[in-house]
């Protein structure tokens, strides 16, 4: 435990008469509203620059919304707001009003788009933004107080006609069109509106044909084009759904130097990952959680890490007596542990990996120059092995760059060296990345950057002394290597 006094588990752990184009619900009815609306515990603390924005758009009762409950249920723990097109319509005037049952709320003039792009500039600048709540009964925006919206990991912007103005388009991350049969939307809104509203069925066919029909062919169907995916029957379609979820999780465990250098891996992080990380980043954190959480971070590079080795597929016979087609593992393989904080590594690459060749390398660091080679003792037939490069911290690369150019001296393929570390400041991905722009790099986290010192913040230390229980005023103990 800490001296702070927290624990360790304490620290993981509706209208009627008119039509509308979308389903709507006053108030805190909508389950939704309280699912998405309340930040997470680290909203404040971690707000994004660049969220992912996901539009949403598809005619009227094409399934939207069970399309969006799903994403939203689906990441789970990410930060994720719902914004409603809907939310941005005019305030009728006088005169509108007089005539409200004339008045086509599917034309894309309905919409105060100017004031949906001003939220959402906010928003991805990371700044909270209130949203007004349309009231559709007195179709004004300013009857009920506007709800509050932090800034998010992803938005998700819904509307009939989100994909009509280019601006907000251009907003986007991803564009989903939910398509479904005209027949199919007709039947639902007529549940919806007889059931729901108490409407007559008349008025609602008669609706349909003046408005909503035309208004689909017109504005609605076209913007279909501008779709990165279709989603055919909305939130029936479950298989679209995951796929989706699958592809915007990737996209947001990527850092931005992912996107620069595709052979850098950053592990995706949950919060569960977050709080291990806040952990062992806490300098009142006792040795033993250190030591117990560093394990755990560790294990999950390496697992992370060995995905990246190349499988060949192998068939088996299970106790059933059928067949599995599986993969078997790379038999060629060993670890290289940079002495002395990459030895703390060993343990982990172990267990995944049994009976595993571990060599070891010593390099002389002083002060942001890390060049000069001490000892190294390697397995003899490296050369022919892929090899897991073992270091916790990745910070000026200068180290690193030694250690790898020792590998590739050695005859290791460029290709076949994965550097697995828990932490990554910027600069040292920069020096390695370019200079062998073929090895990957697998972390759990990339850092802000080095300080004046050269050492990595926000960081967490000294890393090999804070695991194997040194005082950094010690001198630390002589490795004991393998000859």
């Amino acid at each position: 435990m800490g001296s702070n006094g927290k624990s360790v588990v304490d620290m993981i752990e509706t209208s009627s008469g008119v039509h509308f184009s979308g389903f709507h619900m006053n108030g805190g009815l909508d389950p939704r509203n309280s699912a998405v609306e309340q930040p997470t515990t680290s909203a404040a603390e971690h707000a994004p620059t660049q969220p992912f924005v996901i539009g949403v758009a598809g005619g009227a009762a094409s399934g939207k919304t069970p399309v969006c409950d799903l994403i939203i249920e689906q990441l789970h723990d990410q930060r994720v707001v719902l914004v409603n097109q809907d939310s941005f319509y005019y305030n009728l005037t006088a005169e509108e009003l007089t005539k409200v049952h004339e008045y086509n709320f599917d034309h894309p003039d309905a919409f105060d788009t100017e004031q949906l792009l001003r939220a959402m500039e906010k928003l991805k600048h990371g700044q909270a933004v209130d949203i007004p709540k349309y009231d559709f009964k007195s179709y004004k925006n300013d009857v009920f107080p506007a709800r509050r919206v932090n800034p998010s990991d992803v938005i998700i912007l819904e509307g009939i006609l989100i994909f009509h103005d280019p601006r907000v388009r251009d907003l986007m991350s991803m564009k989903i069109f939910v398509d479904t049969d005209a027949d199919v939307r007709l039947a639902r809104r007529i549940r919806r509106d007889t059931v729901q509203k108490g409407r007559d069925i008349n008025t609602v066919l008669d609706q349909y044909s003046k408005f909503v029909k035309p208004a689909f062919d017109d504005f609605i169907l076209p913007t279909k084009k501008y779709a990165d995916v279709i989603i055919p029957r909305g939130g029936d379609n479950h298989v679209a759904i995951d796929l989706i979820v699958q592809h915007i999780r990737t996209k947001l465990g990527q850092h931005d130097l992912c996107k620069i250098y595709p052979n850098l891996y950053v592990i995706h992080s949950t919060f569960q990952i977050r709080g291990m990380h806040t952990l062992i980043r806490d300098s009142q954190t006792t040795k033993h959680d250190f030591v117990f959480y560093a394990d755990r971070l560790i294990r999950l590079v390496v697992e992370h890490g060995l995905g990246h080795l190349p499988f060949t597929e192998k068939q088996v016979i299970t106790p059933t007596d059928s067949v599995y087609t599986g993969v078997d593992f790379c038999k060629r393989l060993c670890g290289v542990s940079v002495i002395r904080s990459g030895e703390s590594m060993e343990n982990a690459l172990r267990a995944c990996c049994k009976g595993i060749k571990i060599g070891k390398i010593l390099i002389h660091r002083e002060g942001d120059n890390g060049q000069e080679l001490i000892y190294e003792k390697l397995p003899n037939d490296i050369s022919d092995r892929h090899v897991l490069l073992l270091d916790p911290i990745l910070g000026t690369g200068n180290s690193a760059v030694q250690a790898i150019s020792l590998l590739i001296k050695k005859g290791v393929p460029e290709s076949n060296i994965i550097f697995l570390n828990l932490i990554s400041a910027p600069q040292g991905v920069h020096v390695v990345c370019k200079r062998f722009p073929r090895i990957k790099i697998v972390t759990s986290e990339i850092e802000v950057g080095l300080n004046k010192d050269f050492r990595v913040v926000p960081g967490m230390g000294e890393f090999g002394d804070r695991y194997f229980g040194t005082d950094d005023d010690d001198q630390p103990p002589v490795p004991v290597v393998p000859h």
